[in-house]
């Protein structure tokens, strides 16, 4: 399988202290992966680094030979609360980044409509945030991310604040979105279940300065369902990123 992403010689450093030295990393075209390792490994700050949002102190990132500037992203923010612009009605959010890209007003009701639709959305989008339970507010988030088409989809512990049942759904919805676009799709989970039930490759990484413990593939055929959680290859899969989680979070600094 192609890289879709190559990082190279990536460093990053908080307060003085290495997080990441020169680490290289591809990610696969077509693939959800997930990244999972001890708390204060840097799984976020990764994704961040990738899609711009907090600056390397070196490296380099490319998009099938791109920059990020010449790639379209999304990105779905853990805290969807902070996330969403509150003065702007729930419809209004989803269509924003069409209208950043100067999209047609035809484009934009276009590819709204059709995104309503995949997701079965039943609730008043001309209400604003702070009117929708955290479940609806996070379903435009995902929604807002997915507009423009992106090339790559980044998710950082999108339905962590999400009650069972949502997160059940938007599994659900994205798997069934990633069918469709073979997006490239990077999550970031401390849901070690949700992380091998969502991906194909599952990226543990070491404790700070952090390193790629191991790269485990998932291999189960989608659409994958509840009865995934309890196959064989699910808790083979899941056994051997929890033996390499474990030991990682035994080291003595």
């Amino acid at each position: 399988m192609t890289a879709h992403i190559k990082i190279r010689g990536l460093s990053k450093t908080f307060a003085g202290q290495p997080l990441y030295s020169d680490f290289n990393l591809d990610f696969s075209h077509g693939k959800i992966t997930s990244i999972f390792g001890p708390n204060g490994c840097g799984k976020s700050t990764l994704i961040n680094m990738i899609s711009g949002l907090t600056p390397m102190d070196a490296g380099e990132v490319l998009f099938d030979g791109k920059t990020l500037s010449q790639t379209v992203i999304g990105y779905v923010f853990q805290n969807y609360r902070d996330a969403l612009f509150p003065w702007k009605k729930a419809i209004d959010n989803i269509k924003y980044p069409l209208q950043i890209a100067k999209k047609s007003s035809g484009e934009i009701e276009a590819r709204t409509q059709e995104l309503i639709q995949s997701f079965d959305v039943r609730f008043d989008l001309n209400r604003y945030p702070y009117e929708l339970s955290g479940g609806q507010q996070q379903l435009i988030s995902i929604m807002r991310a997915l507009a423009p088409n992106p090339e790559v989809l980044f998710l950082d512990e999108p339905f962590s604040a999400l009650d069972y049942e949502m997160t059940l759904f938007m599994r659900d919805k994205l798997q069934a979105i990633f069918e469709a676009t073979k997006t490239t799709m990077i999550l970031v989970s401390h849901d070690l279940d949700e992380a091998v039930y969502l991906s194909d490759h599952i990226l543990m990484l070491t404790r700070r300065p952090t390193q790629i413990a191991r790269e485990i593939e998932f291999n189960a055929p989608r659409p994958r369902q509840p009865l995934t959680l309890t196959s064989e290859l699910f808790n083979q899969v899941k056994g051997q990123c929890l033996e390499i989680f474990q030991k990682e979070i035994k080291v003595i600094d």
